[in-house]
């Protein structure tokens, strides 16, 4: 029987662990995908099985991966253990999960990577071993087993060396990042041993790392992006005694900056780079004012780059910036510019004419007007120009703005929106070529005969027409989104259309005439424009959902007596902060339950107002005002009443009554000081008994001495001898 024992407790202990699993992670009860992030758990759950898919322990408190945590999740296929605290990993951890696609170690406290880690980890395609705090990759490959790795992400702030042989047994990635920002050594060739790199973003710092690395990747990697250099001037060739082909086509420089000098000699080395096709500076810095030797660059040669982008260069000079003379011969073989939010305001003529090759041209977001436009738009300059986007700049006319691209004879395709025109001539001069036209949210009131009749593709979205009557025989494409439309288009100004957009109007109904017999083949509706009744109703339910949970919310958490509160608080600031001696008619106003008025009326009462001297009580019962709002007599009594004696019990804080005499004399007698309180207990009673909103007199009941009446006939002459005294004070 002791086979029968064995299986017992193997089956005790297996329910054990999912007990505990499930109550560790509730969601990973029979599920393919088990959610254990940010549950502050410090240990990887016992009890996973082969039927987990994806497990994502991110976000906890985990600082240990022993050797059983993860042996029977053989079937796993992603596994997150990022932003945790784990510091050391048994070496044979992952030796059961050869079916892992996803590893993401990021953001840990891993002082170093073991190859051993990896080893079994056959089909892994994505690794992120980013922000932990390894200086370097070890002496040999931790990657030489993963044979399918796609995606690698390494690097962090203390990330300092590349040796040789770190990245043997990668063939191929799609995507490489390096975290680099304090990378100091590199060895040459250590990037030589994968053969294709699609996509590598490296930060970087170090400018002879730089050119190291992109020696190395000449004929391995297509998309270099380099991220946080600070180019200086390096002589040193980036190709030297490399063969051509070259593989990079395109080079990003992002959070970068740049000097005058560096800019010269960068543009004179990337030459070299024959298969360079494109190159972008996204969010860079430019230390200069366009000083650049362009004698040097002339000298090296004709560019092979024909796509350049700059998006949101920062210039600190920029009203200082040289024209660039002289760099008319490194433009002849663009044919893509893109220069977008860089405050840019005008183009040299003489540069403009020498762009011969270029046919697409971005200046959207900058500082064009249209003088300057006029300029930048000269005779024979841009003289291929097929696309122009000059939206969100400051040009002002329309007219001026046709007379100057009417000088582009091979332009197709012009984006002005979002510019301020505000009017519309009757009458324009364009392109005959051109064939598609954004004039989205130029504020224009009105459509004229200005629109050319040559065009297929028409935005004039987000302005405020009010209707569409232009002859466009070529049309294909109509955009008249969020206008003041109240009727369609007719069908007969437009006979070739196709798609037409009218989201945002103020249309009501349509009519089958106005379609004239041609089928629509497609009506993309929103629900409010296709079911208004519908969506009408459920509004008004929705709003009444919400003003009676407001209510209820407002009930709950006393909201209307805030207000009230406020309001009479208010009122009160607003009167003198003692009333004068001769107005004082009380010694003391009462506030007390009616359920305790036996005690008050018929004790207390007596035993002040029969005393020598007597006192002078001011009672609601008694003495307020019939007729006037109870906000006003608690007021002014308080504010005639040398003191407020509270007479406090149970009944006091459970009294509605109480509770607006109290509410409403709170402000008045705690913006003053405490002593104009005087708190009897009748009865023992907790100050958290006290309503949480009377903050003060919870504090009073905690830090003041407070007079409690004795229930023994003894100690009652002391107890009237301290409160008169209290009355008198």
């Amino acid at each position: 029987t002791w086979q029968v024992w064995a299986l017992y407790m193997v089956l005790a202990v297996n329910i054990s662990e999912e007990q505990v699993l499930k109550q560790a992670c509730p969601s990973c009860d029979a599920s393919e995908l088990c959610n254990c992030s940010s549950m502050d758990l410090d240990f990887i759950p016992p009890g996973l099985t082969d039927k987990i898919i994806t497990l994502n322990l991110a976000h906890n408190r985990i600082k240990h991966i022993r050797s059983q945590d993860l042996q029977q999740a053989v079937n796993l296929r992603a596994l997150l253990l990022q932003s945790n605290t784990i510091s050391s990993i048994d070496e044979d951890s992952f030796h059961s999960l050869g079916k892992l696609e996803l590893l993401d170690l990021s953001n840990n406290s891993l002082a170093h990577l073991s190859p051993a880690w990896f080893g079994h980890l056959f089909s892994l395609q994505h690794l992120y071993l980013q922000g932990n705090s390894y200086r370097d990759l070890g002496e040999s490959s931790p990657f030489s087993g993963l044979r399918n790795l796609s995606s690698v992400h390494l690097g962090n702030p203390q990330f300092s060396t590349i040796r040789q042989g770190n990245f043997e047994g990668i063939a191929v990635l799609h995507d490489l990042w390096i975290e680099g920002g304090n990378l100091s050594q590199y060895e040459p060739g250590s990037l030589k041993p994968i053969k294709k790199i699609n996509h590598m973003i490296i930060n970087l710092r170090n400018v002879n790392v730089f050119s190291a690395i992109v020696r190395d990747l000449l004929h391995s990697v297509t998309w270099l992006e380099v991220r946080e250099i600070k180019l200086d001037i390096e002589k040193k060739s980036l190709v030297q005694n490399s063969t051509v082909p070259f593989s990079i086509r395109k080079l990003t420089f992002k959070d970068a900056s740049f000097t005058d000098r560096y800019i010269t000699r960068l543009i004179v080395l990337l030459k070299e780079i024959t298969s360079l096709q494109e190159i972008e500076a996204i969010d860079c810095v430019l230390e200069g004012k366009g000083a650049w030797d362009t004698r040097e660059i002339e000298v090296s040669g004709q560019s092979f780059v024909e796509s350049v982008s700059v998006i949101n260069l920062m210039i600190p000079n920029f009203h200082l910036f040289f024209d660039l003379q002289g760099m008319e011969s490194q433009v002849k073989q663009l044919k893509r510019l893109t220069i977008a939010s860089s405050k840019v305001f005008m183009v040299p003529c003489n540069l403009a004419k020498h762009f011969s090759s270029l046919q697409y041209l971005d200046f959207h977001d900058n500082l064009l007007v249209n003088n300057r436009l006029d300029e930048t738009i000269c005779e024979k300059g841009w003289p291929l120009l097929q696309t122009l986007n000059l939206s969100q700049n400051s040009l002002k006319s329309l007219r001026q703005t046709a007379n100057s691209v009417n000088r582009l004879v091979k332009l197709t395709n012009l984006d002005i929106s979002h510019n301020k025109f505000g009017e519309i001539p009757d009458v324009c001069e364009w392109p005959k070529t051109l064939k598609y036209l954004n004039l989205s949210s130029t504020q224009i009131p009105k459509l004229t005969t200005c629109i050319p009749p040559t065009l297929e593709v028409l935005d004039v979205s987000s302005n405020n027409l009010r209707e569409f009557g232009l002859q466009l025989p070529l049309l294909k494409e109509l955009y008249l989104a969020k206008n003041q439309l109240m009727t369609l288009p007719g069908a007969a100004p437009v006979p070739n259309l196709v798609v037409m957009s009218i989201r945002r109007n103020k249309l009501n109904s349509f009519s089958r005439e106005e379609f004239e017999g041609v089928q629509v083949e497609a009506v993309h509706l929103s629900l409010m424009e296709c079911q208004r009744s519908l969506v009408v109703s459920l509004i008004c339910a929705l709003v009444f959902l919400v003003i009676l949970v407001l209510v209820a919310i407002g009930y709950k958490y006393h909201v209307v007596w805030y207000l009230r509160m406020t309001w009479a608080w208010l009122q009160a600031k607003r009167k003198p902060k003692r009333a004068p001696a001769k107005d004082i008619c009380y010694d003391a106003f009462v506030s007390y339950s009616e359920n305790d008025s036996d005690w008050v009326e018929n004790i207390m009462v007596r035993e002040l107002e029969q005393a020598c001297p007597p006192f002078r009580l001011c009672l609601h019962k008694r003495d307020f005002v019939p007729g006037k709002w109870i906000v006003d007599n608690i007021i002014d009594s308080i504010e005639k009443s040398h003191k407020t004696l509270f007479v406090l019990s149970e009944h006091f804080v459970q009294s509605e009554w109480c509770k607006y005499e109290l509410d409403f004399s709170h402000f008045r007698l705690f913006d003053e000081s405490n002593d104009a309180a005087i708190l009897v207990l009748l009865e023992p009673i907790q100050s958290k008994a006290i309503p949480k909103r009377f903050c003060k007199l919870r504090k009073i009941m905690n830090t003041k001495t407070y007079l409690e009446w004795p229930l023994e006939e003894e100690q009652q002459g002391m107890f009237w001898e301290n409160l008169k005294g209290a009355l008198k004070s």
